[in-house]
């Protein structure tokens, strides 16, 4: 895995954009012929998603999945060519003035997003207009991978805070006014709630809901969608907080569905850009 990420950086930094792409694409086409066990994951995951039984149109979905995940893939090696003028020409902003708005109350703020679009170059961009940003991330048991990821979020000034020991840092951040990033659509911690997700139950972080609650920063979804000409969507939410009755269980999973929700209206509006490669509700309880 190691060597095909160096590879991929080194043509996607010598090759034009849409060059890469292509090359993507192929890639992509041949690895969906033979990741049998992922198609297989994704179907389970996209009748629950879509409600449909439409065998064409779920494999349809799933190859276009594989594809734009490709191309996500050639975004994110391609982090120390980005540039002002890239994000001017290729990235439309919608209600950018709710994170602002956000800011200016100074408690920080929550930027809960999902493993949609392409998550990895919002944060980019985000710190590319001077917005100091802070995400959490899951580290790699591969050292020679996490240390390629950390250095392709280094290019971009994103800041990563490791599950764990690291977390009491989160604290810090909000507290110093800037942005936490956190994706909000699996539970890797092994510490989620069980929450309704798509009608069903299933594990998710409770993070998001844990940080508002305790620090009062608002929760705001954040999505960076990939339009069909390989433009880029980036949209900021109303801003979410917990109503606090006593009860610490039930608050946090109504905040946790608050945003869940939210998630739920991009993954069904953009299902060929969810990379969720595994079984979602294989671990509901």
């Amino acid at each position: 895995m190691y060597l095909f990420f160096k590879i991929g950086r080194f043509l996607s930094l010598r090759l034009r954009l849409k060059t890469c792409y292509k090359l993507a694409v192929f890639f992509a086409d041949v690895y969906y012929f033979f990741a049998r066990n992922e198609r297989k994951n994704m179907e389970e995951n996209l009748r629950i998603v879509l409600d449909i039984s439409d065998q064409h149109l779920i494999k349809k979905h799933i190859k276009n999945t594989f594809r734009n995940f490709a191309k996500y893939l050639v975004d994110f090696f391609r982090f120390s060519m980005l540039s002002r003028q890239y994000i001017l020409n290729y990235v439309k902003v919608e209600g950018k003035e709710i994170l602002d708005k956000a800011l200016a109350e100074g408690r920080g703020v929550i930027a809960v997003s999902a493993h949609i679009g392409n998550w990895e170059l919002g944060a980019a961009i985000l710190a590319s207009f001077g917005y100091p940003i802070h995400a959490i991330a899951l580290e790699h048991e591969d050292k020679r991978v996490n240390d390629f990821f950390l250095e392709q979020r280094s290019f971009a000034d994103v800041r990563i805070i490791s599950m764990g020991s690291e977390l009491r840092k989160c604290f810090n951040i909000l507290k110093g006014n800037m942005i936490l990033a956190i994706a909000g659509d699996r539970d890797f911690s092994n510490h989620g709630i069980t929450a309704t997700f798509f009608g069903r139950p299933t594990i998710l972080p409770r993070g998001p809901a844990v940080f508002n609650m305790k620090t009062n920063a608002p929760i705001i979804p954040t999505f960076l969608i990939r339009e069909k000409d390989d433009t880029f969507k980036f949209c900021f939410e109303e801003p979410i907080k917990a109503r606090l009755t006593g009860d610490k269980r039930k608050d946090i999973k109504e905040t946790v569905e608050s945003y869940v929700s939210v998630i739920e209206k991009y993954v069904r509006a953009y299902p060929d850009q969810w990379y969720v490669f595994r079984k979602v509700w294989n671990n509901s309880a």
